[in-house]
């Protein structure tokens, strides 16, 4: 039986599992252990259960044995130099959720190492030596038991794979699921019916439903019936083999755009971070530039935004929300030069319905915060633009990662950034990505942004590129498309004025090439924002235009899709000192929201669509 995603074998009629005479498996007598193995496995319990045994026939006795139990990884086995039974032992290796996992198991010499869903890979060096071969002859294997009733597996097994002579990893990973990665499935296990739970209804695998919020999952023949529902657009697809086929999809286009809200904050406002909250609502939070009252945190109400809490920030330039598990945090970017500079993590008080203090963090005139998952881990990196003590604008911007047993951030890894002012996370496929965007390397503003990858548990330099006092970045993509808008905004001039009104760029990824390349230029005016959104089959940018050089009333400009054309302006919105761009829709409908950097005054505009 199988279930959670993925077909697989559960026993649980019969005390005895599948087994194998030593002769059954070739007439040699003595056998490599294997460099590595492999099993998808669900895991419902917390008992010593074994997934894998080798039993010496008549004796009893265990040869070799993988086992779990309460949340640990067992290897055991009788290596001759260590004089008896010995145990590798991996814990807290976080299996027995019901869910599907991938499980990599190498050892080799003196060191084993585990990696579970291909995430970050857990080494332990081994006091002796793992042996290299091992007699199996007068021996039997054993799937899911080690022979008996006690200790028989009772969750699911998908596949397990004994991989001689090298590490099964690297084939493995990395993967678009790796919850259920595998080397190869047999196709009786992809036409069984799915049973994990009796209190859950029987489906295929290959009716599963797909639930995403815009971005695309794949669409090829092994995914064929499959449903996908796109939450961004309210949308159903059905994959034909080839493409997603529209089902039933919310059809909109945009009419114009209408004065919905004044929304007056506390003071000038660099950025608005608009999230949801489960069993509270739509919120928004608004950096605000005065240090008091500080930042304010709007709600959601009677169809327009209300301040909710006001918190103590230093010349804030930016929020951004994130969950981790249940858990819903805020960080904000304060840019305050007085040392010590500190950047704080907030909480939500379920009790208390309110934001509170949780982490205090380092930053250097912190600009952003982005927040991101690999593998089950949760990172955050803050985008440091200047040192306060001698205004170096080269310094680390820090990736932190969260430690789930002291339940706070710690630093992961840090990348050298110039002025550095947005971070921008996306994926394509089963890659990661974090590109910067670098303003000012204490001499010019015409400097290289890098785009990161993430290879080998690190963020390493994918492809570096020119900028020109880059504020922003803005990842999208649609119709198997990715492309990276970059918001340019001035370029300093050894002689005369610096200027404002400059091109910002479009990028699309090549998949020839391996890299993004240049796809469109358009005029802006100091721009320090990108928003992409979306109405039915339409997509949209918004720059957020700030300056000309001379004023900071100016229009800021969407732009629509129109194919081969590229994105073409369809409508001119007066701001003031813009600032950031955030889309958003409710009950009522779609709306815009922008930020003035120049004034207190934020407005919140309604898309009218037919």
């Amino acid at each position: 039986e199988g279930g959670g995603g993925g077909g697989g074998r559960k026993w649980a009629l019969s005390p005895w599992a599948p087994n194998y005479p030593e002769p059954a498996l070739g007439s040699i007598t003595c056998r490599p252990i294997w460099s590595s193995l492999t099993c998808p496995l669900s895991v419902l319990s917390q008992t010593n259960e074994y997934i894998l045994s080798v039993v010496k026939e008549g004796s009893d006795s265990l040869l070799l044995g993988l086992r779990i139990s309460e949340n640990r990884l067992h290897l055991l086995t009788k290596p001759p130099e260590a004089g008896g039974w010995s145990r590798i032992t991996f814990r807290d290796v976080g299996l027995d959720d019901n869910r599907w996992h991938t499980v990599v198991l190498a050892v080799s010499g003196h060191y084993a190492t585990l990696t579970i869903d291909c995430g970050l890979p857990l080494e332990l060096k081994l006091v002796w030596s793992f042996p290299g071969t091992l007699s199996t002859q007068g021996s039997w294997f054993f799937v899911g038991s080690r022979g008996h009733w006690r200790g028989r597996f009772t969750g699911l097994l998908r596949q397990l794979v004994l991989l001689p002579g090298s590490d099964a990893t690297p084939r493995l990973c990395p993967n678009f699921d790796p919850g259920l990665t595998e080397l190869s499935i047999p196709p009786v296990l992809k036409s069984t019916p799915l049973q994990l739970d009796l209190l859950r209804p029987l489906y295929p695998y290959e009716a599963e439903t797909r639930i995403t919020m815009g971005t695309c999952p794949p669409c090829s023949a092994p995914e064929t019936g499959q449903l996908w529902f796109n939450a961004e657009r309210r949308s159903l697809f059905m994959c034909d083999g080839t493409t997603w086929r529209t089902l039933l999809q919310n059809q909109k286009r945009l009419d114009y755009v209408e004065d919905y809200q004044d929304l007056y904050t506390c003071s000038e406002t660099f950025d608005v971070e608009i999230f949801s909250i489960p069993s509270e609502g739509l919120f928004m939070a608004a950096a605000n530039r005065a240090s008091r009252p500080g930042s304010g945190i709007y709600r959601w109400r009677n169809e327009s935004f209300h301040l909710y809490q006001n918190i103590s920030t230093q010349e804030a330039r930016g929020w951004k929300h994130f969950t981790i598990g249940d858990k819903v945090f805020l960080v904000v970017a304060d840019a305050g030069e007085v040392e010590p500079e500190l950047s704080v993590i907030y909480q939500w008080n379920r009790r208390r319905r309110r934001f509170l203090r949780y982490q205090i963090l380092e930053t250097h005139a912190a600009q952003d915060w982005e927040a991101f998952q690999i593998h089950n881990h949760s990172f955050l990196v803050v985008a440091n633009h200047r040192r306060a003590r001698d205004s170096n604008h080269n310094i680390p911007s820090v990736v932190y990662r969260w430690n789930s047993d002291s339940q706070l951030f710690e630093v992961y890894q840090t990348l050298s950034t110039s002025g550095a002012y947005d971070w921008e996370f996306f994926t394509v496929g089963p890659y990661h990505f974090l590109v910067v965007a670098n303003t000012f390397d204490g001499h010019t503003t015409t400097i290289s942004s890098t785009i990161y990858l993430w290879l080998d548990s690190r963020f390493q330099t994918f492809q570096n590129i020119t900028t020109v006092g880059a504020t922003d970045w803005e990842m999208f993509q649609f119709d198997g498309r990715f492309f990276l808008a970059v918001a340019n905004s001035q370029q300093l001039s050894r002689r005369g004025p610096s200027l404002y009104s400059i091109n910002s760029t479009v990028y699309e990824l090549n998949t020839f090439t391996q890299t993004f390349v240049r796809f469109q230029d358009i005029l802006t005016h100091s721009a320090v924002d990108w928003e992409f959104f979306t109405l039915g089959d339409e997509k949209f940018l918004v720059v957020a235009n700030s300056h000309d050089g001379s004023s900071y009333s100016l229009n800021s400009i969407v732009y629509r899709w129109q194919g081969y054309e590229g994105f073409v302006p369809v409508h001119s919105l007066p701001t003031f000192g813009c600032r950031d761009w955030e889309h958003f829709s409710t009950d009522q409908g779609s709306f815009l929201i922008y930020s003035s950097a120049t004034s207190r005054l934020s407005k919140v505009f309604r898309l009218r669509t037919y």
